[in-house]
């Protein structure tokens, strides 16, 4: 039977290894944009890079509403839905540092270097979504 996720647990399943989050932000014309995102969680913020002229980037200068979903698509099936309110940064420096944090998730230690410094660019941005809503659901089919 499917349960509600603890704090610590939704936390620990969302940072595990290198799961995408499916990032969900609202198209000028009211309609979703759905993207797979790299990430990181920050204390209570989710914190990933995208390019400013890029969909997802245009939609939150225009709309700081999003959703990120994190699932797991074996069985017993698990997923957890983030959503909150965007802010950007364009300042190189912390662009830089994230992008190879997060680099260092997803290529490993030994690349992040390279892909945070191929990441963190003039044009990127540094997104922190603020979380004020969280649903975490385990073991779907338990």
């Amino acid at each position: 039977m499917a349960q509600k996720m603890t704090d610590e647990e939704w936390r620990a399943f969302v940072s595990d290894g290198t799961r995408t989050g499916k990032l969900s932000t609202v198209n000028a014309d009211g309609s979703p944009h759905v993207a797979p995102i790299w990430f990181l969680l920050d204390g209570d913020d989710v914190v990933f890079n995208t390019f400013d002229n890029s969909v997802k980037g245009r939609n939150i200068a225009r709309d700081g509403r999003v959703a990120l979903c994190v699932d797991d698509e074996r069985p017993p099936f698990h997923f957890v839905v983030l959503s909150g309110r965007a802010q950007v940064s364009e300042d190189l420096d912390e662009v830089r540092r994230w992008a190879t944090r997060i680099a260092a998730r997803y290529m490993g230690d030994d690349r992040a270097e390279e892909f945070g410094a191929r990441n963190g660019v003039a044009g990127e941005l540094l997104v922190r979504v603020s979380v004020d809503k969280v649903i975490a659901v385990k073991d779907m089919t338990a």
